[in-house]
């Protein structure tokens, strides 16, 4: 693999290699969910992008950037046995992403952005699309892979790209868990020993709203059994909902497949989860 910090030293490594090119873009801290994305990738292209970047933009004043893991050198070895001797890791420093400050023009999210984690964290969705955005500009993919951890993201890039003409398929992988069904996130390493354990719950909630809908309970239903069970195993709720496609709250008379999402906190650490379920 091949490792650039810039946008020429990205252009000249794209310009070595015809074919097809995946991106998966990710802020480092890499685990074996990042590395499942590659992999996913791997077998849609011919060649492969990884960026790291730790996006400012994406953060609240709040919120966790400073203390945010950043480790280059492992993420690197991480990649080794993933990557080809072609591919790329394209890792760029704030200055070289936003060499003038945060920048005047950025992405706004819409509809989507202001709900759920829109709603808990204001503007994160316009700091997320914008740097995409960028990152897409300058990597120029057929495809760019996300995971289905991060469901209202990939919404929300998918309407980006829907509705600003980007020519690039969004693919959506499956969330990689650990054996308790914790989803993979680099914000697990946040945890501690006993919040670890707890955090369980939130996959635990899931799987009790999947099981009220197989047992024919509707979305009111549905959302309450996941509540109750998250709402046991940590500290803070932030919220349990049923949405479609969109992120748009689904009805109470709803039939079909539909995300049950839900976000909640232990101690310090916030996580996210959700999965899809039948009504």
């Amino acid at each position: 693999m091949r490792l650039v910090h810039d946008a020429a030293a990205l252009e000249a490594a794209l310009a070595e290699h015809d074919g097809r090119r995946a991106v998966v873009m990710t802020m480092g801290a890499l685990h074996d969910g990042h590395l499942s994305l590659v992999q996913y990738a791997r077998q849609r292209a011919d060649h492969v992008v990884v960026t790291v970047f730790v996006n400012p933009l994406q953060f609240g004043p709040s919120e966790d950037l400073d203390q945010y893991p950043r480790d280059l050198p492992g993420d690197l070895a991480a990649l080794a046995p993933a990557l080809h001797d072609d591919d790329v890791v394209y890792a760029p420093s704030v200055r070289e992403m936003y060499p003038d400050g945060p920048p005047q023009v950025q992405v706004a999210a819409g509809p989507v952005g202001d709900v759920l984690e829109g709603a808990v964290r204001p503007g994160h969705f316009d700091g997320v699309l914008t740097v995409v955005l960028k990152l897409l500009g300058r990597t120029r993919p057929d495809i760019a892979v996300f995971g289905a951890k991060d469901a209202q993201q990939v919404a929300a890039i998918r309407a980006m790209v829907r509705d600003l003409d980007v020519n690039v398929a969004v693919v959506e992988a499956p969330t990689v868990r650990e054996p308790d069904g914790l989803a993979m996130s680099s914000r697990n390493a946040y945890l501690s020993a006993a919040d670890r354990e707890r955090a369980t719950g939130l996959w635990r909630a899931l799987e009790a709203g999947r099981q009220a809908a197989q047992a024919g309970a509707g979305a009111t239903e549905v959302v309450a059994a996941a509540r109750t069970v998250v709402a046991e195993a940590t500290d803070v709720v932030d919220y349990v909902a049923l949405v479609d496609e969109s992120f748009a709250p689904v009805g109470a008379g709803t039939h079909g497949p539909v995300r049950l999402v839900l976000a909640a906190r232990l101690g310090t650490t916030r996580l996210i989860d959700n999965a899809m379920v039948v009504l």
